[in-house]
This record gives structure tokens, sequence and C-alpha cells, in this order.
């Protein structure tokens, strides 16, 4: 049961965190969602990295505006068929460049604010964007959402040791504030050529199912390095095609079998 009215019509809530930054958490974010509207599900995307909002960039959104109604925020819709919605504080700065230098109480605050006052409307998955590590953002929404009965989060990770150590960390604050770890997923997991499409080891590999396996977690998959997703993200220009050119990328079908375990673990649907 969700004392939050705003959450009142979404089914799932999952969160995306790592250890670690630079592991590619809002890489894997964007496209954990864009496989799930591929397989007819509404999406909204919340990005609580306050201090480096990237998912605008990342969905092709920057400088879309955020409007207010007399019920809250509306998100900002990918396009017209409102399958896909995000909302991120990148929306509100006035520039890309401005640097977000907030104490704690106003991080706080604008969790708080993110998690009640946008008008998600009826959504089949929230996916919350965190910063890496545990900080005050992380405090905050495990606090806001202890009445919204979330389903879990998933951990990204890369295969290095140094990587997967501060996963460790992250796996522990699941346990003490009460988040069902969902899998691990291992990013970063080799390069894939963007001519002949061979994958190469560049890191060490494996780090993340050994991790899954040490703490008894699902290991949802390995994700390589594919310089042609990043063209894609990259060359979007003001025409917002990710959702329309994803389901063409080599990434697809490795997110689809992350999605599936997912799916595969039937998780309930949350009542309003």
């Amino acid at each position: 049961m969700s004392e939050i009215p705003s959450l009142n019509q979404v089914k799932h809530i999952l969160l995306v965190l790592s250890g670690k930054g630079g592991v590619g958490k809002s890489s894997v974010t964007t496209q954990l969602a864009l496989s799930l509207v591929n397989d007819g599900y509404k999406v909204g995307v919340l990005d609580i990295d306050l201090t480096g909002p990237s998912l605008p960039r990342m969905f092709g959104l920057e400088g879309r505006n955020v409007h207010q109604s007399t019920a809250g925020w509306i998100p900002v819709y990918t396009d017209d068929t409102k399958r896909l919605c995000v909302m991120s504080l990148g929306f509100l700065l006035p520039d890309r460049g401005n640097s977000v230098v907030w104490r704690g109480p106003k991080k706080t605050a604008m969790v708080r604010q993110f998690v009640k006052d946008v008008v998600w409307g009826d959504l089949d998955y929230l996916l919350i964007d965190t910063p890496p590590g545990t900080s005050d953002e992380h405090i905050s929404i495990a606090e806001e959402l202890k009445q919204a009965s979330p389903d879990g989060a998933v951990l990204v990770t890369t295969p290095q040791d140094i990587a997967t150590a501060d996963v460790r960390k992250e796996l522990n604050f699941c346990r003490k504030v009460g988040f069902k770890v969902l899998g691990v997923v291992e990013n970063m997991s080799g390069y894939v050529c963007p001519h002949c499409s061979e994958c190469t080891n560049v890191f060490s590999s494996g780090g993340g199912q050994t991790l899954a396996t040490q703490f008894d977690v699902p290991f949802l998959g390995s994700v390589p390095i594919d310089p042609t997703f990043v063209t894609l993200v990259e060359s979007q220009g003001s025409e917002h095609k990710l959702l329309e050119k994803y389901p063409e990328s080599a990434l697809s079908s490795i997110f689809k079998g992350i999605v599936d375990k997912i799916y595969a673990q039937n998780l309930p649907v949350r009542q309003a």
C-alpha cells in the first residue's frame, strides 16, 4: 500500500545503484528503460543524481522544460506516444554547465519533491537512477520510499576488483535499508569492435558474476562497451531517435535478456 499519491498508479519501482562512479550506471538505466518500452510497457525514469544529472543528455532531451500543473510537475516525454518519460534536475538548471553545490538538507528536500510532486500517472515501471556510493540522496530515497514498497535494486559494476569492492558496500546498504537486490549487471565487460563486431576483453572479466555468487543474488548479465550505442546517443540532435533506433543496437538483445531475468522473478504488482 503506497501512501504517496504520485506513485499510486506505478506498478513497479526499481532502483539502479552503483558503488563507484564511472561504471556506466546511467547508461544501464537508459537501456533498461528502452528495453522495457520495447516490450510494450509504459516507463518513467527519475534521475536523483543531483550533482551529475546525465539522463536528459542520454535520452536526447536537453533543453526541454518541465511544466507545472495543479497536481505537480509533469515529466518530460520522449515522444508523442508517451510511453517513456523522464524527470531530472537537469531540466531545472538554467545551463548544462551549472554546478550543483548543495548541502544535505537541500538534497533531501529535492529528492522528497521528486518523489511526491511529480505526476507520473499510469506507469508499468519507474526506474530511479541514483548517484554512485551511499550519499544523502540514497538515504533520502530509502526514507521516502519506505511506504511505497519498491521492488528492489539493480546493482551495476565493472569487472575490476576496485569496482566490485565498492559494490559490496552497496549490497550491504541494500540489506540495511531493506531493498531487495534484484541482481548485478557487469558493465563494460569487453569492447565490441565497430567494424567486425568481435568482443575483446579490455579489463578483467567475471567480477560481477563472482560478486553475485558470493552474496547469493542473481547475476543479470554482462554488457560490453559498444561504440555504436555511444554514437547513437551522441548523434540524436533534436530528433530524439533513441527510442526508435535502439532496437537495431547490438546491445538491445543483451538488455532483453537482462529484463527477462527481472520478469522471471515475478515481482508483485504494487497496489494503490
